[in-house]
């Protein structure tokens, strides 16, 4: 059998791998986001934002997730054919020695085999519908590309809206929450994609990142794309139209933001309500008030001590990015996060709200030598987007008070 978590009593982690699992609280994006260690995530490697990470001006590290260092990830199976991704530290990044020392001995690693070899399972069952062999590579990829676009096709035609009821714990612990179907969607095709390429590549690459919901019990998370504009400058013109078309039929173009995903908890049903990003794209702007409105909301009241904190953040987030020369955030998240168990309303928000953006797989400034294209001044879509974004929440916190 592979090795699982180390504990502190083990050998060091050099010796051994981190069992990584799937994270259940990605509500947007297309990478897949696997679960490290109890404070830590990891996501493929992509040079430009790894790049960003490890350029990051200081002014900017409060308002993104902390970079951890880089690991190595392999595709693996252990003697009763159960898949597992196996995480280990790359010699050349010193800074992975910073989560060297977080384990997750709380968590049985046969239990996470056999989890993922049930989404691996689940994923590959439109690989060959007509139980015949595809030996050549020509058909890998066609099949790749099928079952891809079948996905896709097959969530659009699901509800976007979805209603989970918590899972009882057979302890007197906090309810167990299901998988987001927007995580699992990510890691089905992330799977199915490394099998594919099992024989031909078994080392990836990943970045370790601060696992920004880790604090809290039940977490509610909001995942907005921010811009007026979203393909990046390297884009071929076939995704800057499409991209461009995305833009110009949601809210994007006109307010600078759109809704990607969301998961939110309504305590007076005991259920997570989950949000895709497709049906993000067909909010009018008054729809798009009205999600912000169901994020806030725990199904009892509106919960409005959550709003001057977000608002704060946001603010600081906005003096900070005007102040960012040259930064194009393209195709970049801000992530709104709270804890749904917490409807106590003397807790101070402060501690339990956190606003944060990710993905930084377009951005680029003039830092970027490789960038054929150097933009001048602040990245005015993304920053239009926020004073929007602050406009519709200041909008809800007057409301609350009236």
């Amino acid at each position: 059998m592979m090795p699982g978590f180390c504990t502190p009593e083990c050998e060091p982690l050099y010796l051994k791998g981190v069992m990584l699992e799937p994270f259940v609280h990605q509500v947007g994006g297309h990478s897949c986001v696997l679960r490290f260690g109890e404070q830590t995530i990891c996501k493929p490697l992509i040079p430009r934002e790894h790049q960003f990470y490890k350029s990051l001006p200081a002014a900017m590290r409060r308002f993104t997730p902390q970079y951890r260092g880089v690991v190595s990830v392999s595709f693996e199976e252990d003697e009763e054919g159960n898949l597992c991704l196996i995480a280990y530290p790359l010699d050349s990044d010193p800074a992975t020695d910073l989560v060297n020392n977080e384990h997750s001995v709380d968590c049985d690693p046969k239990s996470k085999m056999m989890t993922w070899g049930k989404m691996m399972a689940s994923s590959l069952l439109a690989d060959s519908k007509d139980g015949r062999s595809r030996n050549s590579r020509k058909d890998k990829e066609k099949s790749v590309q099928k079952l891809q676009e079948d996905m896709e096709l097959e969530w659009l035609k699901q509800a976007e809206v979805l209603y989970y009821r918590l899972e009882d714990s057979h302890s007197n612990a906090v309810p167990q929450l299901k998988h987001n179907p927007w995580s699992l969607k990510c890691h089905q095709q992330h799977l199915q994609r490394m099998k594919e390429n099992a024989k031909h590549r078994n080392q990836y690459k990943f970045i370790l990142l601060e696992n920004l919901t880790w604090r809290h019990t039940v977490p509610c998370v909001l995942d907005l794309k921010m811009g007026t504009r979203q393909h990046g400058d390297d884009a071929s013109e076939e995704k800057k139209a499409m991209q461009i078309r995305k833009c110009q039929q949601s809210t994007s173009a006109l307010i600078g933001v759109r809704l990607c995903g969301m998961q939110v908890y309504q305590s007076d049903t005991d259920q997570l309500m989950f949000m895709n990003k497709y049906h993000g794209r067909k909010l009018t702007l008054a729809g798009f008030k009205e999600a912000l409105f169901q994020f806030f909301h725990s199904g009892r009241r509106l919960r409005h001590e959550l709003l001057s904190p977000v608002l704060s953040r946001l603010r600081e987030m906005q003096a900070a990015l005007e102040a960012c020369e040259s930064y194009r955030f393209y195709s970049s998240s801000l992530l709104i996060i709270y804890d749904g168990d917490d409807e106590d309303e003397e807790v101070q928000a402060d501690s339990v709200v956190d606003v944060r953006m990710i993905d930084f797989a377009h951005t680029t400034c003039r830092h970027y030598r490789e960038d054929s294209v150097v933009h001048e001044g602040q990245d005015s879509g993304y920053i239009f987007g926020l004073q929007n974004l602050i406009t519709i929440i200041s909008e809800l916190e007057n409301q609350s008070t009236d």
